[in-house]
């Protein structure tokens, strides 16, 4: 039983692409998973995929959604240093994910590709080309929404990195 929901989670993890928390609720013998937090009357368990590790930590303590980015973007807490490690780190997070993204599609692509061979379809058959159609759009518009935000973060880094070096120079100048 375990094997399978792993199975269905794996499954279900590279179709909801930029879920990389699931939730696993349990009540008596009745367990669901959910990309959000769990009803109260719900134990918890989060299940976390990143870099193709996945980790199960048990979460019973509710926890609100920061969005990391407006977090990234808008911090004035953080120091200069701790705030441009973070954004490399998001930088490096968002490049991997469009890496990703793209072996999907590959995966996907070459899916259907067999799907058309062994249905002995044309590759100028419409429901063929149709459903690449899909996937390509599909895949180009997550790829294109990581690298809106990948200019995002680069342009923030910029500024970080600007407001340094026009703050050191009042530092060193001690006169």
């Amino acid at each position: 039983m375990a094997r399978l929901i792993v199975t269905l989670i794996c499954v279900a993890l590279p179709t909801t692409a930029l879920a990389n928390t699931v939730y696993k609720c349990r009540k008596d013998d009745k367990v669901v998973f959910s990309q959000t937090a769990c009803p109260q009357e719900y134990s918890q368990h989060k299940i976390e995929y990143q870099l193709g590790i996945t980790t199960e930590i048990d979460s019973d303590k509710r926890e609100t959604k920061v969005d990391p980015l407006q977090a990234l973007l808008n911090s004035q807490t953080l120091s200069k240093e701790k705030l441009l490690q973070l954004l490399d780190g998001e930088l490096y997070r968002l490049k991997q994910e469009n890496t990703y993204f793209e072996i999907l599609r590959a995966s996907e692509l070459q899916k259907l590709e067999r799907q058309r061979y062994w249905q002995s379809k044309e590759k100028s058959d419409p429901d063929y080309l149709k459903q690449l159609t899909k996937i390509n759009d599909h895949f180009d518009e997550l790829t294109t929404i990581n690298r809106q935000l990948i200019q995002q973060l680069s342009d923030r880094k910029t500024q970080i990195n600007a407001d340094v070096e026009h703050e050191a120079p009042k530092k060193n100048d001690t006169h």
